[in-house]
């Protein structure tokens, strides 16, 4: 299951606390997590446990994480269906995950570890 949560949300930190600063999701992401006022937050809840999270900000991705694939294919099918994606750089980590949902890779700007992505 899909959520959308801010940090204005009751049930935010509870989800999304051990993440902030977490150097497990800083390793595999390559990005540090930063709980910004303008950021809306679709969070994959199986049992009540976050196993993937993607934020957004006017239109821009900002933040990717994932324990699986299969949950971060679902979080992008529905940003898609629910904001006007821009261009977004992102972690590199899930390049493949995001081809599989649609968006371009830009491949006229190089970055070490994040790659620019569109619909």
């Amino acid at each position: 299951m899909v959520v959308r949560a801010t940090n204005q949300d009751e049930d935010f930190y509870t989800y999304m606390g051990k993440f902030f600063g977490s150097r497990v999701v800083e390793r595999q992401t390559n990005d540090r997590l930063y709980d910004d006022n303008d950021k809306l937050w679709y969070i994959y809840l199986d049992d009540k446990k976050p196993m993937a999270f993607v934020s957004v900000a006017k239109n821009i991705i900002k933040n990717v994480y994932t324990i699986r694939e299969e949950y971060l294919e679902e979080i992008l099918e529905r940003i898609k269906k629910e904001n006007k994606i821009t261009y977004s750089i992102v972690t590199n980590a899930y390049i493949d995950v995001y081809e599989r949902c649609g968006f371009k890779i830009d491949k006229s700007h190089s970055y070490k570890n994040f790659v620019t992505i569109y619909l």
